[in-house]
């Protein structure tokens, strides 16, 4: 009778198992921080709040200030605009790694190990929700870009590409989020440590202003920089200015280095992520 009962008691954990049974769990931790952000709206509107006020900033405050060569005082908001959502999309890590970090201290986490599910998927379902996150907050902070002018110019095809590579490159840096969230203490050091290395990531390249404006030893490390890539690439299927021709090896090829560097920091980073929350719950 022990042994009948065993048996049966260990079939659940078997159909659940393998890549199917993971897929399926990680949609149950993604519904779950999806209905969270919806019954807390304030994750979701704060969140929205930087990356507008970013636009109208840069747009009318120092927008007047900088010119892109080439081109009148219009071109710099069309110039600037992919920058503004990379900046967005690699933003959102702070909020990855807070999350993670306050499941981890409330012990959200020890309750999902008490059920038969693959331990990747606590992860794999939290990254996926904030990037339905992310994803809604580019296509508000486009529909502000647009009413203050911006506009793509390649056709509807290219930019939903260009919106792609956004997102992908947003899901990579949520990982590293991930693995931020699992290695400190507190939501708030989560918080710091998710943001405090985006700054010089960010405006070290050409986001913002072009990369033949930067000391000549620091081009090098922008032009190679996978934000960089990103942001030259949306510019390239925006169809927006790019400011001065860039001939490094990777702005050239700006769309294959923003889809490979993207693909690398989420292969890496999920693996050291997935191995530190197993070693963090053992």
């Amino acid at each position: 009778m022990t042994a009948t009962t065993l048996t049966t008691g260990a079939a659940p954990r078997q159909i659940r198992g393998g890549v199917i049974g993971m897929l399926r769990d990680s949609w149950v931790v993604a519904k779950r921080n999806l209905r969270r952000m919806t019954r807390i709206p304030e994750i979701v509107v704060f969140g929205l709040m930087q990356p507008v006020m970013f636009v109208l900033l840069f747009t009318y405050v120092m927008g007047g200030a900088i010119q892109v060569p080439g081109g009148d005082q219009n071109a710099y908001k069309q110039y600037l605009m992919a920058g503004i959502f990379a900046q967005t999309v690699t933003f959102a890590v702070a909020g990855a790694s807070a999350g993670i970090a306050e499941d981890m201290t409330k012990g959200l986490v020890d309750r999902f190990r008490s059920l038969p599910m693959a331990r990747s998927s606590v992860l794999v379902g939290r990254t996926v929700a904030d990037l339905v996150q992310t994803a809604f907050t580019v296509l508000v902070l486009a529909i502000v870009a647009f009413i203050v002018g911006w506009r793509f110019n390649n056709g509807i095809l290219k930019a939903l590409a260009a919106f792609g590579l956004l997102l992908l490159l947003g899901y990579a840096f949520s990982w590293i989020g991930a693995l931020i969230g699992l290695s400190v203490r507190s939501p708030e050091a989560a918080t710091s440590a998710g943001l405090i290395w985006l700054f010089p990531l960010t405006f070290v390249s050409n986001a913002f202003v072009p990369v033949s404006s930067m000391p000549s030893w620091l081009q090098p490390i922008a032009n190679w920089n996978p934000f960089s890539a990103t942001v030259q690439a949306c510019r390239e299927l925006f169809g927006n200015p790019t400011g001065v021709p860039n001939h490094s090896w990777p702005m050239e090829h700006a769309v294959w280095v923003s889809i490979g560097w993207s693909l690398l920091i989420l292969a890496v980073f999920s693996y050291l992520s997935v191995r530190k929350y197993r070693s963090a719950t053992a």
